[in-house]
């Protein structure tokens, strides 16, 4: 007997036991019936109290049927460690206590250990039956066990029990899970008889894969035939995916139905779930209306449209009601009051949010860490970088969130330096990044100009930052492999280019910008075969890289042109002026970058491909058709290059012109000669 179960037993020897000694002698038939009993109840203290009563009267001593009751006892109610202990001592196993153990496991977290008792207990010459593979199949679901799942599934029906209806619930369910509704409708299809679980799963399964329509459909077929009378889970499930999904026709429809039959009279949930759902679907005039309609609002109903107005932009809106609510004498939760911080930030509601802050710290809600997180997110979004780390440094017990959001405080700021420091703070602190960190962390350190001098500027930190990414706890996403891309395009890491670039194609081979990434990388470094080889790839697969294009807009007309672009009807006026400004910008000194030029050609070719860039295209435009002083806008679909950027603050102090240019990663403001980037982007 293991340490823990043994101290529980003895605590009940002496301690628990009367009012069992005062019904001795109970026989074995006697205490099997009461241990069924506590364990349809999930009663585990008096379980256990019986099961010390048992011990203490020498009656478990070779007695595999209590034996067997015992395990099946812990099992049920989760107790595992337990029920492992005393099955791993049942000398004499039968399907009753593997079946027991096994939806144990299943039902409590531990769907691995489900399927490997499983595959000892087939080992043990033992066959499932309509009591195991149910919870097989949950197990298989939940791990993603497609092959297993099928293979089980094979034995399910060569067994017979493929028209058993809670098998086949079971596999419909396992089916979802794995992501094919085709053959989970197969199986549904293919059920002589089915109960209200079986059309709640289906149902819940379109959900679940994005399919509302038809979930929908199902729903109104089996409303249609009178096939069945739907429960109150149905229409939880359908309202809460309908609003999760923002599918707001679904849902009127499921409120609809919600409403001719009675089912808001039958939970208060259903109402504040439709407050939520029409608040996630955008139509906040239907959320009021339900919150109207509310006979007894609680706190969930307040915090169901609070959260829809800013969850929707409409922060007054949110603010006005959270007044509302404490006018009415109901007290706010942590939810709403998360809620509330997240509209202050909106507004730049800094008074409002310093209110709520001392509110917070009255009632006691001001230590956790999701109100501290919150805190430090509206400080620093309503400019208030001093008091977003003050709520910082009171958190203490910090959060990967709760360092996320700091970090991302002081990229807003384009305090890179701070960013850094804290982010090394919290690798020392044994936190291990996602990839949120990381992208605020590049993007703190890009904006302030310091991806050089403090994060990627040696070899060695490169090495460093690719490390870190592979042994991440989660999955890293394509933005940090991204930008660690970037970083080995600035500091000519070929080596380490090329195995970034394999990771982004392996985690998406659709993504286009990966190939064309590699392939600059080696057309800096002159490669020209590997840049044809990349490119081939790239084609074979289909993939194409999209048309660089910008459009600007000029007495409310949109003009847009491509790369060399010589369909528009000012195309000579265009290009006319393309060459004075080219003429005068190398009269004070500019000289051409042609390393965005990624062709194998002579320089004087690359240098005229240059002046053919959308951008320069449009700002020529700009100037022919506009008054002097006028504001130049442009917004462009790529990443503008490094050459156009520096031509553009040329052009922006030769011809006294505020140019403001929108590109994929950010806005530039060229005045004067000078950027709002300051050349890092």
């Amino acid at each position: 007997m293991n340490g823990s179960l043994f101290c529980k037993v003895v605590h009940y020897c002496t301690a628990a036991t009367p009012r069992f000694r005062t019904l001795l002698p109970l026989t074995s038939l006697q205490c099997g019936a009461l241990l069924q009993s506590l364990t349809a109840a999930k009663s585990i203290d008096r379980g256990q109290q019986l099961h010390a009563h048992i011990i203490t009267s020498n009656i478990l001593l070779h007695n595999s049927y209590l034996t067997t009751k015992l395990a099946a006892f812990y099992a049920n109610c989760g107790h595992m460690d337990h029920a492992q202990h005393i099955f791993d001592r049942v000398p004499v196993k039968n399907s009753f206590l593997w079946n027991s153990m096994i939806r144990g496991y299943a039902s409590n977290g531990f769907p691995a250990n489900a399927l490997m008792l499983y595959s000892e207990m087939c080992s043990s010459r033992f066959k499932g039956d309509n009591f195991t593979y149910p919870f097989v199949f949950k197990a298989c679901g939940e791990l993603g066990f497609v092959r297993v799942g099928r293979a089980v599934h094979s034995e399910a029906v060569v067994r017979g029990l493929g028209s058993d209806v809670y098998v086949g619930n079971s596999l419909v369910s396992m089916y979802s899970n794995f992501g094919e509704m085709t053959l989970a409708r197969l199986v549904f299809d293919k059920m002589p008889v089915r109960d209200v679980t079986s059309w709640n799963t289906l149902i819940l399964g379109y959900v679940k894969d994005d399919d509302p329509k038809e979930a929908l459909a199902v729903f109104n077929y089996l409303v249609k035939n009178e096939l069945l009378v739907c429960d109150g889970v149905t229409m939880l499930g359908l309202v809460s995916a309908c609003g999760h999904l923002a599918s707001l026709q679904q849902g009127k429809q499921v409120h609809g139905y919600v409403t001719r039959n009675g089912f808001m009279d039958c939970t208060s949930f259903l109402g504040n779930s439709l407050i939520e759902m029409y608040s996630n679907c955008g139509n906040l005039l239907y959320a009021v209306r339900m919150f109207d309609d509310v006979p007894k609002r609680d706190t969930v109903s307040w915090n169901s449209l609070i959260s829809g107005y800013a969850k929707n932009g409409n922060a007054l809106g949110c603010l006005k009601l959270f007044c509302q609510m404490i006018m009415e004498g109901k007290r706010p939760d942590m939810v709403t009051l998360v809620a509330v911080l997240g509209a202050c930030d909106q507004i730049t509601a800094l008074q409002f949010g310093t209110s709520v802050h001392s509110y917070l710290l009255k009632v006691g809600f001001g230590s956790t860490t999701l109100v501290g997180t919150s805190l430090i997110d509206m400080y620093a979004k309503c400019g208030s970088l001093f008091y977003s780390r003050h709520a910082f440094d009171e958190i203490s017990s910090k959060s990967l969130v709760t360092w996320s959001t700091m970090i991302a405080g002081y990229g807003v700021y384009g305090k890179g330096k701070e960013a850094v420091t804290l982010f090394r703070q919290m690798l020392a602190d044994g936190i291990a990044p996602d990839g949120a960190v990381f992208t605020s962390v590049l993007s703190a350190c890009s904006h302030a100009g310091l991806v050089l001098e403090d994060l990627l500027g040696r070899a060695g930190h490169l090495t460093e930052a690719y490390n870190v990414i592979k042994n991440m706890d989660l999955m890293p996403n394509e933005d940090i492999w991204a930008a660690l891309l970037s970083a080995c395009r600035l500091h000519k890491n070929m080596e380490l280019a090329e195995a970034v670039a394999l990771e982004l194609m392996n985690l998406n081979p659709k993504r286009v910008s990966s190939y064309v990434s590699l392939s600059n990388i080696y057309a800096a470094e002159r490669r020209w075969n590997d840049v044809e080889n990349v490119r081939t790839i790239a084609r074979n697969s289909g993939l194409r890289k999209p048309p660089s294009w910008s459009y600007i807009e000029i007495d409310k007309r949109v003009h847009c042109f491509l790369v060399g672009d010589k369909n528009h009807p000012q195309t000579d006026a265009i290009y006319a002026k393309l060459k004075d400004l080219r003429q005068q910008v190398e009269a004070v000194g500019y000289r051409p970058d042609t390393s965005p030029v990624l062709y194998d050609m002579e320089e004087d070719a690359k240098m005229n491909m240059l002046w053919d860039h959308s951008e320069r295209l449009a700002i020529a435009l700009a100037l022919i058709n506009t008054r002097p002083g006028t504001v130049i806008r442009v917004t462009k679909n790529l990443r503008v290059c490094s050459d156009c950027h520096e031509v553009t603050k040329v052009i922006s102090k030769l011809m006294s012109r505020e140019i403001i240019m929108r590109d994929m990663r950010r806005f530039h403001h060229f005045k004067n000669g000078t950027c709002s980037c300051c050349d890092h982007w």
